[in-house]
This record gives structure tokens, C-alpha cells and sequence, in this order.
């Protein structure tokens, strides 16, 4: 159906077409259908069957938004984004996988439109909201603005709901043109002002299971606490070798575990030591079956939904000091200048000497704390040997051309109840970078080993950026006075020099935030594709088999090859099982991180919700045609809209992302300081409302300069689609502050 020869045909001419044999029509006639329900191929009113991209269709993902309106992401890679208006959704809600029939093309400063056709999958068979009643009937507002539409509920199907419940709703009929989704009440959550329900709606809305099933409990309860010596045959005993772990106070699932030794050539021994929970969780047990559906541990803001159960979370597959532990060892000989001379994967028994934070390391190594230093006295040549070599590694990465994102990440601090009490600036100090780096170095170290033995294998790729994104990126910075070169085939050397030029420039922010959203997404995949972000021919996730699913995987796979079971057969399970499994640990991963994030958003309103009326000091992050966002100091970021700035009428320069009065000609840049009052912390809504307290900016703010006068600012454009200016790091993946 590919070929530029064919053309759409009739089932009975396929047939002929393709010489089916009698005995294989049912099979084939199954084959078709299966093709069509995935949108892979799509049959036309006329019983035509042909290819989605040959008819002007899209097939993939509608994402909702809050206005009513939404976009469908094509599946296919490298392909823009589909615009569809509210009339044009025809029923489709956010997240349903859809057919859409393009009825504008790109141009070069529009994107295509179109209208859903075909809804292939529903995503949301139940809905998460607050309940309402009128007289006659009841409705639930969805707590996900991208579902637009309350869902109509019944005066039967109440089951005993009370307004302002948090509640699930199961939906039992789909929304039509001006018709509402239908459904009943399935689960009372709790009433909305209760504490923890607000959590615990963000959990049940992204279907993130906390209990684990009973045969799950039962295997990880039959597990024994200890390690026996029988458990030790074929493995390489590094009892007596010097390690550590490294983690935040408050972690308590240890799986990775380092050690290093000064060689006499001058050259780095750094062994990484990962828990080897797959001596644990056997494949297709009930352990690894439950670890696959969930595919990685939830980090949210007061809690965590683990991968395994705590007996192996926190117990045996934990690396917890001065007891045996099992583990998978890398160790590698690294040179001066970065360069891993040689290595060695094996299995091994290990006892870590200490349970090390990044707190108490930073003060070893930069505070140069007594106490500390004498407690730790026999540590203290290997920390300053581990400091240098992560020093060597990172300046390595950056020279092949590594991009280094520095946006800032949040501390918030709950007290008992789960209400937010403090919120900061979370610190990154040479503890954090020196696991980074030795994490960095080992997965690529494992990538590239496995990669030229031919096997399968899970690889963690960032793929190239689709060109026309990267054009309009440099067309965006030309208009700040940047360029970037070679946007044809961009390098990321290319990015991370640019990212040098605006480093602590007040468009430091808005020009990072814009490059991270040109660059594609990091996912999983049984095929190497490199790492763009990291510059990395090779790479993978090895480290964390206590919380993500491939490198649990990818463990086994590593095991069966070093001892010698990886036979044809094998290979073929392997092959046909690994795109399926990297499929979903990519959906998994994509669900948690924007579950952390909706939880992070929802404390941070919730903690400034008691400053209401507040004034605060803050800079411009972002300028849009309806405002600008106010980041504070400790991360929080608001809205000033620009209805609120009564003082003037201001317009949108959209070339050069400023306001500027229309009578004072005073003009608001990213990068100014401004003080703000807080108007409204919206907690239903997750949105923060700030005013302008004072009128200039700043102090070259209180008029315009020659060479903007000049310039005729851009009409306000309403309604166009702007960037969302809360930013998640997508290019190494999620870690705890951050192991990558």
C-alpha cells in the first residue's frame, strides 16, 4: 500500500492483488481488520483500503485543551502536529488514539488543521472530578482541564455522592456534538477539602495502583532475607572492597552502590555496583508481571508508589551497609582525559561500608566539615579521587557536545498532615554530579558492549530533532540577536554553545525553554538510535532496577549472554517481546513524570494560597500574548494577565517576546524583576494570579529604546497556542535529583 503505484482497493481486489490462498482468507481478512484497528491502514466509505499518510489523514494522539479545543501527535515521527477545533473533535476526548482528516496543510507560519474522523481507542473509560448536583441531575467537572465538557450524571447513578466529593465517574456513553458525556458514580474518593484526597485524585486519575496484588505479596514475603552461600557460586566476592552509596536523606531504596582506586598508570579503577534484583524477580512471575504493568516507581511530592513491593524495595535488593547484598558490577579503568580503557561485567556479592548522603559529601568535600571528616576519616581520599574523576567525565561529555539543561527543581517540605510548609530552590552540588557522571559513564559503558555483542537489548535513545523545529528555533532566537549553525543537521554541540552564550542573560530562560521543546522526546527502544542530548553513540538505563522496569530487563538479558544461554531461539522471544515492552515503559514513564508534576503544581498552590495578598519580588519568565509568568525565587511561577496591567494598553511583540505600552511606551522583557502582589492562588485549578505592584519593570524598562520605537509591534495575536512554561527535564529521564 506504500508503493507510489497503488491505489486505494476493495477487500476482494486485495485478494487478488496479493494471490491469498483459500485456505488463508479468514486469517487474512483478520490480518486487515487488525491493521485497520491499530490505524495503520484505513478503510475509506467506499470500502477502499490504503495508507493514513497517503489520504492526507493523521493517525495518533488528541491532546485536550482546556479552551475545548486540542491536537492530535501523529505516531509518525518527524510529523507536525494537527490543530482541531472544538466543533471539529466530533466526540474525541484527550488521549484518545484518532484518525483525523487534514483539511489545511502547514504553511510557514501556521500549523495543519483538521477534524477527527475515526476515534480508533477510548483513553478515558473513567473520569476523575468533584461532583455537583442541580435539582434533576448531577455532573462531575473533570480535574483534568484537557477533558473538556463536564460528565452528566444520572439521578439514579448518584450512589450516594455528595456535592463537592472528589469522586470517579465510569463513563456509559461518549460525548456527541452539543451532548455531554454520560456516566455513573463508581468510587467516592472523599470530600475535596479532606487531607491526602488531593493526592490520592491525581493517583486514581492516572491509574497508579498503591496496594500490590496477593500473589505478589506472597512471593516477595517468601523471599529470603539473607544471602546464603549457595546463592554466592559463579559470583565475584567484593566483600573487601571499599564502596559506598551515595543518596538523599530521604531515600530508602539504595540500588547502586560506587568504589574507586587510584591504579599505578594514573588511571581511575571506577566500579558502579548495582542491586541485582533479578536474582529476585524471575521472569513472567507474578513479581515481574506486576513490575511490567507498572513499569517504574511514582515519586510524588508526599509519597511513594513503588515498582516492587518494600520487602525487596527496601530489603534484600536495598544496599544497605555492612550486610551482603547481591549486585551486578561494572567495573572500568578510566583515563586522564575521560577515556574508558577497559572494563568488565560480572556478577558479584558486595558489603557497602557506608550509607553516604549528598548533604553530608557536599560538606566533606567543600565545607571541609571536622566532624564529618573525622567520622568518615578512612573515606576521605576516595571522595576527593571520586570529585576529580567526575570533574574529568564531565568535561569530557561537554567537549563532545552534551546539552546541559540547568532548570531549576523544587523542594517542598509537608509537615504531618501533608500541607505544604516550605517550598525552595532544590541544590545540586558536587555530591549529586559525581553519581551522575559515574551513572552517566556506566550506562553507556554497558550500551556499547551489549550493542557490539548483537544482542537484544533496551537502549534509552534521544533521537535527532525534527528539522523544521530546530528552523523555527533559530528563526526565534535570530529575533533575541542568536543564530545557531548547521540547523540542516544540527549538532548538539551546536545547542550547548548557544546555551554557554546565554548563561545567566536575562533570555537564559525563555531560549532553554524553547530549545528543550524543539528537541524530541528521550523514550525506550530495542533498537539503538544514540542519545542526542547527551551526544551519545550508546546509551541505556543499567542503574535502577529497583524502580524502572528496562534496566530490570535488561539484567536478565545481561546475565543470560555473560553466562553463555543467549541461543537463537532465545533471541527470537527477545526480539519479537522487547519493541512491546519498550513501548510501554515509555508510556509508563511519560504518566508518572506528569502525575509528579501535577502533584508539585498542586502543593505549590496550595502553599501559596496562604499568602493571598501578598507582595513578592520576581522575574519575567515568559512573555505570551495574554500576559507574562512571574517566576519567584523559589521556583513558583504566576500569571500576570494582561487585563490586570490597567495602567496602559499593552501590546504583543511576538518577534522579539516583549510588552510595551501603547501610551508610556514602557516595555516588560523575560528577564526584568518586578514586584507582584498575589491576587489568586487557584487550587482546584492549579493556577497562581499575580498583579504588578509597581509600574516599570526596571530601570530600561521605563522607556523604550530607539530601535524599538522604530519598530511597529505585532497586533495581539488571541487565542494562539503558547508554550506551557513549566518545563520537566526529558532528556536522560526521570531520577531522584538526579540519577540518571
Amino acid at each position: 500500500m506504500r508503493e507510489d503505484a497503488y491505489k486505494p482497493l476493495l477487500f476482494k481486489e486485495l485478494l487478488m492483488v496479493l494471490d491469498v490462498p483459500k485456505d488463508d482468507l479468514q486469517e487474512f481478512e483478520e490480518v486487515i481488520e487488525e491493521l485497520e484497528a491499530e490505524g495503520r491502514i484505513f478503510k475509506t466509505h467506499k470500502d477502499r483500503y490504503g495508507v493514513p499518510d497517503r489520504m492526507s489523514l493523521a493517525v495518533g494522539r488528541l491532546q485536550g485543551n482546556e479552551r475545548g479545543y486540542g491536537f492530535v501527535i501523529p505516531d509518525e515521527e518527524g510529523v507536525g502536529d494537527v490543530f482541531i477545533t472544538a466543533e471539529a473533535l466530533n466526540g474525541a476526548m484527550h488521549n484518545d488514539r484518532v484518525i483525523a482528516r487534514i483539511s489545511k496543510k502547514t504553511t510557514a507560519d501556521k500549523r495543519s488543521e483538521g477534524e477527527i474522523i475515526r476515534i480508533l481507542k477510548r483513553a478515558n473509560n473513567t473520569v476523575v472530578g468533584t461532583f455537583e448536583k442541580s435539582k434533576y441531575f448531577g455532573f462531575v467537572v473533570p480535574d483534568n482541564a484537557r477533558i473538556s465538557g463536564d460528565i452528566f450524571i444520572p439521578r439514579d447513578e448518584f450512589n450516594n455522592a455528595k456535592p463537592g466529593q472528589k469522586v470517579i465517574a465510569e463513563l456509559v456513553k461518549w460525548p456527541e456534538k452539543r451532548r455531554n458525556a454520560e456516566g455513573r458514580i463508581v468510587e467516592i474518593i472523599g470530600n475535596a477539602n479532606e487531607a491526602g484526597v488531593d493526592i490520592l485524585s491525581i493517583i486514581k486519575a492516572h491509574n497508579f495502583i498503591e496496594e500490590f496484588p496477593e500473589d505478589v505479596i506472597k512471593q516477595a514475603e517468601d523471599i529470603d532475607d539473607s544471602v546464603t552461600e549457595e546463592m554466592l557460586e559463579g559470583r565475584r566476592d567484593l566483600r573487601g572492597l571499599t564502596m559506598v552509596t551515595i543518596d538523599g536523606e530521604d531515600a530508602k531504596d539504595l540500588d547502586d552502590a560506587v568504589s574507586i582506586e587510584r591504579l599505578a598508570n594514573g588511571n581511575y579503577r571506577l566500579g558502579v555496583h548495582i542491586a541485582d534484583v533479578s536474582r529476585y524477580v524471575t521472569e513472567g512471575s507474578p513479581l515481574d508481571q506486576e513490575a511490567l504493568k507498572r513499569g517504574t516507581s511514582v515519586y510524588l511530592v508526599d509519597r511513594v508508589i513503588p515498582m516492587l513491593p518494600k520487602k525487596l524495595s527496601n530489603g534484600i535488593c536495598s544496599l544497605n551497609p555492612q550486610v551482603d547484598r547481591l549486585a551486578f558490577s561494572v567495573m572500568m579503568d578510566v583515563d586522564s582525559s575521560g577515556r574508558v580503557v577497559d572494563h568488565e561485567i560480572f556478577e558479584s556479592v558486595i558489603k557497602t561500608n557506608e550509607r553516604m548522603t549528598y548533604t553530608n559529601v557536599y560538606k566533606i568535600l567543600v565545607e571541609n566539615d571536622s566532624e564529618l571528616i573525622s567520622r568518615y576519616n578512612y573515606l576521605i581520599e576516595d571522595f576527593k579521587s571520586m570529585e576529580e574523576l567526575a570533574a574529568i567525565l564531565r568535561k569530557k561529555r561537554f567537549a563532545r557536545g552534551a546539552i546541559d539543561f540547568d532548570f531549576e527543581e523544587a523542594k517542598i517540605i509537608l509537615d504531618e498532615k501533608g500541607r505544604p510548609v516550605e517550598v525552595r530552590r532544590y541544590e545540586i552540588t558536587i555530591a549529586n554530579k559525581i553519581i551522575e557522571e559515574f551513572m552517566l559513564v556506566c550506562n553507556e559503558t554497558v550500551a556499547e558492549h551489549f550493542y557490539w555483542a548483537n544482542c537484544p537489548f533496551v537502549y534509552r535513545i534521544h533521537e535527532d530533532p525534527d528539522a523544521e523545529k530546530i528552523s523555527s528555533f533559530n528563526e526565534f532566537i535570530h529575533n533575541l540577536g542568536y543564530n545557531v549553525k548547521g540547523i540542516n543537521k544540527i549538532h548538539p554541540r551546536a545547542l550547548q554553545e548557544l546555551l554557554e552564550r546565554v548563561k545567566g542573560k536575562r533570555e537564559e530562560r525563555i531560549i532553554s525553554t524553547v530549545m528543550l521543546r524543539s528537541l524530541q522526546k528521550a523514550r525506550y527502544s530495542n533498537e539503538n538510535g544514540g542519545h542526542f542530548g547527551l551526544a551519545a553513540k550508546y546509551y541505556c538505563h543499567f542503574t535502577s532496577p529497583i524502580r524502572r522496569y528496562p534496566d530490570l530487563i535488561i539484567h536478565r538479558i545481561m546475565k543470560e549472554y555473560i553466562k553463555g544461554q543467549m541461543g537463537m531461539d532465545r533471541q527470537e522471544v527477545l526480539n519479537s517481546r522487547l519493541p512491546g515492552v519498550a513501548k510501554l515503559c515509555s508510556e509508563r514513564e511519560r504518566a508518572s513524570e506528569e502525575a509528579e508534576r501535577e502533584t508539585e503544581d498542586l502543593k505549590k498552590v496550595e502553599f501559596m494560597k496562604q499568602q493571598e495578598g501578598e507582595v513578592f519580588e520576581g522575574i519575567i519568565s515568559n512573555v505570551t500574548s495574554f500576559g507574562m509568568f512571574i517566576e519567584l525565587d523559589n521556583t513558583i511561577e504566576g500569571l500576570v494577565r494582561m487585563s490586570s496591567m490597567e495602567d496602559d494598553y499593552y501590546i504583543y511583540n511576538d518577534k522579539q517576546y516583549y510588552l510595551i505600552g501603547e501610551r508610556s511606551r514602557k516595555i516588560y522583557r523575560i528577564g526584568d524583576i518586578v514586584n507582584v502582589k498575589l491576587a489568586r492562588a487557584d487550587i482546584a485549578a492549579r493556577k497562581i494570579d499575580f498583579v504588578l505592584v509597581e509600574a516599570p519593570a526596571s530601570e530600561e524598562a521605563k522607556s523604550a529604546p530607539e530601535h524599538v520605537k522604530e519598530q511597529k509591534p505585532a497586533k495581539i495575536k488571541r487565542g494562539k497556542k503558547t508554550m506551557d512554561p513549566k518545563v520537566k527535564k526529558n532528556i536522560m529521564g526521570k531520577g531522584r535529583r538526579k540519577k540518571s
